[in-house]
């Protein structure tokens, strides 16, 4: 029975010449990158299915012994190949797999190396580690502008992944692939928060939950979870670092003689004098009405644009025929 070949040097990125240093940060490059908490819930499944590779590639190439038995077959197979055990490799013991892969090795793996003691050297190093600390995590949150410049209270469901308790942890249920987390020693789980916004943050600024990240191992404390504010886009309001951009209507008429118009702020509406000979584009500075930074807090412009009315009075149409004519005479 043939099996496809699995090549560990070309799963890690990876010469086949290569150290157990650069064994090592190869494999904690590629564990960082194919997480599957760093992944969407869309790409889980597909990333936990390159964990499992990147893990079993690590377990034979972070192993003398087994790197030396793997090394034997040569460099001449190629990845996606079908092995078929040499019947001449003197010292090479080969065994038949009979659950494909049901430990989460692959069946080229269980062809070389069994499914009698794939993790007793990982799981014996992680029984002498003690406690490990949950993993920090990191989400978003989404508020309106008024709750940014106020603060308050909001809701937040989270999607998390907590530690199976089948395997504790450590992604082995005895001899092989945990089969409840899959050799992730995490699975799906939920939970529900009540965040406190304070006054003043911005967008992209991040708010810390102590204890509030991944679950830790073996009695470690949890992780922290960092909350990224993302401020939703504001119908009436332009944020641009801790100053606000608004914009009034002007009819032509109070452009040219002034006004005292009014224009909105976050503490509410307030009288601005538009001095006369206003032009459109023109910004009208409001100090203080923007939001609260670093250096206290900024600024409001209000932009000014110019339009005409829908509807005129006989009247009004009149008055702008004259004033065409005058400028006709001019």
């Amino acid at each position: 029975m043939s099996v496809a070949y699995h090549d560990y040097y070309e799963t890690l990125g990876i010469g086949r010449e290569a150290t157990e240093k650069e064994i090592k940060t190869a494999y904690r490059k590629m564990a960082r990158k194919w997480h599957p908490d760093l992944h969407r819930e869309k790409e889980k499944a597909a990333a936990e299915e390159k964990f499992k590779r990147i893990n079993e590639a690590y377990e034979v190439l972070s192993d003398p012994e087994k790197r030396a038995k793997y090394d034997t077959l040569g460099a001449n197979w190629q990845d996606g190949q079908d092995f078929r055990p040499p019947p001449d490799m003197d010292g090479v013991r080969f065994y038949s797999s009979s659950g494909a892969g049901a430990g989460g090795f692959s069946e080229f793996f269980e062809t070389l190396f069994g499914s009698g003691d794939l993790f007793g050297r990982t799981a014996r190093k992680s029984s002498r580690g003690g406690s490990v600390r949950g993993q920090d995590a990191e989400t978003e949150l989404e508020i309106t502008l008024e709750e940014a410049y106020r603060g308050g209270e909001k809701a937040l469901q989270l999607t998390t992944r907590e530690i199976c308790s089948l395997c504790g942890g450590t992604g082995h249920d005895y001899n092989a692939f945990c089969s409840r987390c899959g050799g992730t020693g995490q699975v799906a789980g939920g939970r529900s928060l009540s965040v406190k916004i304070p006054p003043g943050v911005h967008d992209g600024s991040r708010i810390r939950l102590k204890g509030q990240g991944g679950e830790g191992i073996q009695g470690g404390a949890r992780g922290d979870l960092y909350l990224k504010i993302n401020i939703l886009p504001h119908p009436v309001f332009k944020v641009t670092s801790d100053d606000l951009e608004t914009e009034i209507i002007l009819r032509p008429e109070q452009a040219v003689m002034g006004d005292q118009v009014t224009a909105p702020t976050l503490d509410g509406p307030v009288t601005v004098k538009v001095p006369p000979r206003t032009r459109g584009g023109k910004r009208l500075r409001l100090r203080g009405k923007g939001l609260p930074g670093k250096q206290g807090r900024g600024d409001e412009y209000v932009r000014i644009r110019i339009d005409i009315p829908e509807n005129l009075t006989a009247e009004e149409e009149q008055l702008y025929r004259q004033l065409a004519g005058l400028k006709k005479g001019v």
